[in-house]
């Protein structure tokens, strides 16, 4: 692969919660905006080589769009704002402060397997969208 799709969403495959956010952006992509693709996969670690600002660690959502990385609660704020709506209108919290929008995310995000579960290997997207799901 060489070239990435100009809106690409990176969550962590084996969290149960994150699993079910790209279920429900699946459904209300409508425009099939999005492309989507495990941190633990090879187009994350693609990613990794070509944006230094990628993270390494899987605790955080990654939206790299038309070649931008963003992060935590900004990466979710902007994702929302590509989608329709009312889905959209979830992006109302990209105007509060990124320091309390990222402090709520962390608190999510230090509990999500504790309170939604985690899959012993990512699961395999359903068969009719799986064209929009990277390795």
């Amino acid at each position: 692969m060489t070239e990435l799709p100009p809106h690409v969403l990176f969550y962590d495959g084996v969290c149960a919660m994150c699993n079910g956010i790209v279920r429900w952006m699946l459904r209300v992509d409508r425009g099939h905006v999005f492309h989507f693709a495990p941190l633990q996969g090879k187009t994350a670690e693609l990613a990794r080589k070509r944006h230094p600002d990628f993270p390494r660690h899987i605790e955080t959502v990654v939206y790299l769009r038309d070649g931008e990385v963003f992060l935590r609660s900004r990466a979710a704020a902007l994702a929302i704002r590509e989608l329709p709506y009312p889905a959209k209108a979830l992006s109302w919290f990209r105007f509060l402060p990124r320091w309390l929008t990222d402090f709520f995310y962390g608190i999510v995000a230090r509990t999500r397997y504790r309170i939604f579960g985690k899959y012993d290997h990512c699961p395999l997207p359903p068969f009719e969208d799986r064209a929009r799901f990277l390795p």
